[in-house]
């Protein structure tokens, strides 16, 4: 007893998740189904009898199947016992005849003669006795199939696996346990045969497919008999549905299942309702936490004691999704908004990886509208496909097919055999790999050896890694290697940006997303509908915590996203990143801090409509009304990331965002200091604080500047609440109809000492510790320790330490570099007058590394009166204004 239940629960007696994308015909030989050396046992549980004119054997008894750990139910009438014997006699004589095919002569050879000898008779005597017997005793009935399933050669029959209701997906272990299973008629893609629409619905009508059926936890899987192939995935969700009227259905005997409209036919009436009633149990019992919404709107539920662990800028994220790519055994999830062959994946180099270990890997990437977009995803696409056949590419959307042009997919996930998951604002393309120097330079000389431990010509940035978007586009991406910018001459654009990873069922739920957009995809382009391109199938929850690879530090979490039809193929939108963040902001007590790659809010209800800035005004009215102390931080980038000369002015698109940007902050009405304004004065400066970054270095003797390109999309609360994800603060992100996204809301279990506003404080570890990393990187207290960041809302840090570094730093690029964004012009007129003044850098060089000596961190005030007389909205006639105001907010 005690071996078996050590069988049971080895992990070597598993059948591979792998299998999933093996599977092979119902009647081949050489499919693994069952678990090794693990009986099969049945068990009456109860007995049903019926009496019927054209049946006179309808007893129908309930009888509970076992295999290892699985179990599950059978209900079989004496009649399919018989049938099942039949057809077994006829294998058994089939056997004997030397066939010249194969696959006869493997299942010849495989024969235990004795076995063969032995064939368990049916009670009685066999079919015809039994045929005479009014009523059969079941208990004979359970002996003749607990016989028959301990010989190999009838049990792996395909017969007797249909009649036990098994299939080579029932024992996989990550897929859960072991649901409804059989053979059903599935109406082919809902279409009428033209012509014969007024011939009945039940069999003229439509085309009818006979599929086996497999339903498991949180989906529904359909395969066909004859190849084994998976031909149709439905993942459930709140909106899942059964219906069993024929007005519903449009066919007799019929069962739609809704999430996917799934239409499928049964023998009889009672077949039909047996049918939809069992999936809607099963479902409902193991799969109930997907069929509603969750906090904040969201598909996925909240997850506890969840390993986590957040990233500051590019360099140790991607060593730690290198490391974890590493460790795949199964298969590898990616989705970028752009993606390009960089650092965190040499191994994809490297094809014997994939051939070792057979992992697969599934990529999906925005596809672009080529005039409007330089990313070239077919580059990037055609060169990962060129790799190995067990990477597998998409794109998606079809512009014309789906009449969407003005929304993207701008998620940045990779997960890993469904355990681990990262997720943030850091796309695995040029220019993302970054650390806390924030480096302008890097031309590979001798000189700088000492400096950066580089020597010769060995870089940090190689070809089109080295950029400054703002300065010149990206071009010719399938010349990789080719520097398309001259970096003895311009400075590259730092990139600032925040990823988190998460493990588990938070990573189950990440990667349910992609599954989700992936099997969407498939189904609405025909070329990826061919069995090269298989469905996903997502892992269940119940295995969720056998992982391997984990970071220290857990909280609790809960996966976040924007979707809707045209993503993903659902029947409603979700905006649950939106919801979390005006839940953050509403529910916090004493500060907010936001990094965003852009900040445009405050509904009008016309043209903008997220409420985050309202949120914020709002929650700073009630601080001030309250007497309370409250600090907002917002860091966002100096200048939109559009290709642009600021000197003149930046062109429309730097302006038509700048425009939304500043609506936002200052401008007009509906603006957050316009509102804190109308309620409390200038004493708005008290709470909130508008920020970006900025660096200087020397490339070639020369002094120079570059601001920081602030790419987060992040918010921390408290200490103790943080959501990372890929979501901009902007209706594009936010609205869930736009672009999709996905984010983690961070909540932390764990909390240390700290202090808040001079009182002893419990914060959480993982916010602490991320704003904390966060602060002193951009105030310069990782070189300068006696700036102090503990408190995050005392007067002393705010005025002295916040505001004053920010004030300081950017007077003494003013002063040195006379750089744009500036205050001091608030229209195009005023730009030629600002830049003829030469700053410190050239007119006194000895002086400027003086005053750049004083320079803390990378911290400096947000210029709020930059071109505030100027008309900022596309001018007429410009490319930027035909197209509509959606795309810019």
């Amino acid at each position: 007893y005690q071996k078996l239940i050590r069988n049971i629960f080895s992990t070597e007696n598993r059948i591979p998740f792998s299998a999933v994308y093996k599977t092979i015909g119902f009647k081949e030989t050489g499919a693994r189904v069952f678990l090794t050396a693990l009986p099969i046992t049945a068990k009456i549980l109860e007995v049903e009898r019926f009496t019927s004119a054209q049946d006179r054997f309808n007893i129908t008894s309930q009888r509970k199947m076992r295999h290892g750990n699985f179990t599950w139910l059978i209900k079989r009438k004496e009649k399919h016992f018989m049938e099942l014997h039949r057809e077994l006699r006829t294998y058994k004589t089939f056997l004997r005849i030397p066939l010249p095919s194969r696959s006869h002569a493997e299942r010849r050879h495989t024969i235990n003669r004795n076995l063969e000898r032995n064939m368990p008779s049916l009670p009685r005597g066999g079919g015809e006795e039994l045929a005479r017997e009014e009523q059969v005793s079941s208990r004979k009935l359970e002996d003749y199939l607990n016989k028959l399933l301990k010989m190999p050669m009838y049990r792996n029959y395909h017969a007797t696996m249909e009649f036990i209701d098994v299939s080579q997906l029932s024992f996989i272990h990550d897929l859960g346990p072991k649901g409804l299973e059989g053979m059903v008629l599935k109406r082919s893609g809902g279409h009428r045969i033209p012509g014969l629409n007024c011939c009945g619905h039940s069999k003229m009508c439509y085309r009818w497919s006979k599929r086996w059926m497999v339903v498991k936890d949180s989906f529904l899987v359909l395969m066909k008999p004859d190849s084994g192939a998976i031909s149709f995935v439905l993942l459930v969700d709140k909106v899942f549905d059964i219906k069993m009227e024929t007005k519903d259905t449009e066919t007799k005997h019929g069962v739609r299942i809704d999430c996917l409209t799934l239409v499928l036919k049964f023998t009889s009436y009672r077949h039909a309702r047996w049918w939809g009633q069992a999936v809607d149990d099963f479902v409902r019992k193991y799969g109930s936490n997907f069929l509603k919404d969750h906090r904040f709107g969201s598909f996925a539920n909240e997850q506890k004691n969840i390993p986590s662990k957040w990233y500051v800028n590019g360099k140790q994220y991607m060593e730690d999704m290198a490391n974890a790519l590493e460790e795949a055994e199964e298969e590898i999830f990616i989705t970028d908004w752009w993606y390009v062959e960089i650092k965190p994946l040499p191994f994809l180099w490297n094809c014997l990886f994939l051939q070792q270990k057979g992992v697969r890997i599934f990529v999906m990437l925005y596809k672009e509208v080529e005039l409007a977009l330089g990313i070239n995803s077919e580059y990037s696409k055609r060169t990962l496909l060129q790799l190995h056949p067990n990477i597998k590419v998409m794109r998606h959307p079809d512009h014309v097919s789906s009449s969407v042009y003005l929304w993207a997919h701008h998620e940045k996930i990779v997960v890993i055999d469904q355990s681990v998951a990262f997720v943030g604002g850091i796309d695995l393309a040029y220019g993302r790999w970054d650390d806390v120097e924030h480096r302008l330079t890097d031309i590979g000389s001798d000189l700088q050896a000492d400096v950066i431990g580089l020597m010769g010509n060995t870089r940090f940035w190689h070809g089109k890694d080295y950029c400054n978007f703002v300065h010149k586009d990206w071009v010719q991406l399938d010349k990789p290697f080719d520097d398309f910018i001259d970096r003895h001459i311009t400075p590259r654009m730092p990139w600032h940006d925040i990823a988190s990873v998460v493990h588990g069922k938070a990573a189950r739920d990440v990667a349910r997303h992609f599954i989700q957009r992936w099997n969407f995809t498939k189904i609405m382009k025909p070329k990826y509908r061919s069995l090269s391109y298989p469905y996903l199938l997502p892992k269940s929850h119940t295995t969720a915590n056998e992982i391997k690879y984990q970071v220290p530090g857990c909280t609790q979490t809960n996966v976040l996203r924007s979707a809707s039809d045209w993503s993903a193929g659902i029947k409603y939108h979700e905006e649950s990143i939106h919801t979390a963040y005006v839940n953050a902001i509403e529910n916090s007590e004493h500060y907010i801090y936001v990094e965003n790659q852009f900040f445009i809010s405050c509904a009008d209800n016309k043209v903008v409509h997220n409420k985050i800035g309202d949120a914020i005004a709002k929650r700073i009215i009630k601080a001030y009304r309250d007497g309370k102390k409250y600090r907002v931080y917002v860091v966002t980038p100096l200048l939109p990331g559009f290709e642009g000369n600021i000197n003149t002015g930046g062109g429309s698109a730097i302006q038509a965002v700048m425009h939304f940007n500043y609506r936002t902050m200052i401008r007009g009405d509906c603006s957050i200091i316009s509102q804190l304004k109308k309620e409390m004065g200038d004493q708005w400066i008290n709470y909130i604080s508008f920020g970006g970054l900025r660096t200087h270095a020397e490339l070639e003797g020369k002094l120079v500047t570059e601001l920081i390109y602030v790419h987060s999309k992040m918010l921390i609360a408290d200490d103790n609440t943080v959501i990372i994800g890929s979501a901009n603060i902007n209706d594009r992100s936010m609205l869930g109809k736009r672009d999709s996204e996905v984010a983690v809301i961070f909540e932390d279990i764990h909390t240390v000492k700290s202090v808040m506003d001079g009182q002893e404080y419990q914060a959480g570890r993982f916010g602490l510790s991320l704003r904390l990393e966060c602060f002193r990187m951009i105030l310069g207290a990782n070189t300068d320790p006696s700036i102090d960041v503990t408190d995050p809302i005392s007067d002393q840090f705010y005025k002295e330490v916040w505001m004053t570094t920010a004030a300081r730093n950017a007077t003494i690029y003013q002063k040195v570099f006379r750089c744009l964004p500036s205050s001091d012009v608030r229209s195009i007129l005023e730009l030629d007058g600002f830049l003829s003044k030469p700053g410190l850098e050239k007119e006194d060089p000895a002086r400027a590394q003086e005053e750049l000596k004083k320079i803390r961190g990378f911290l400096v005030q947000f210029p709020l009166q930059f071109l505030s007389e100027q008309n900022l909205l596309p001018p007429i006639g410009s490319k930027e204004a035909m197209v509509p105001m959606d795309v810019w907010t």
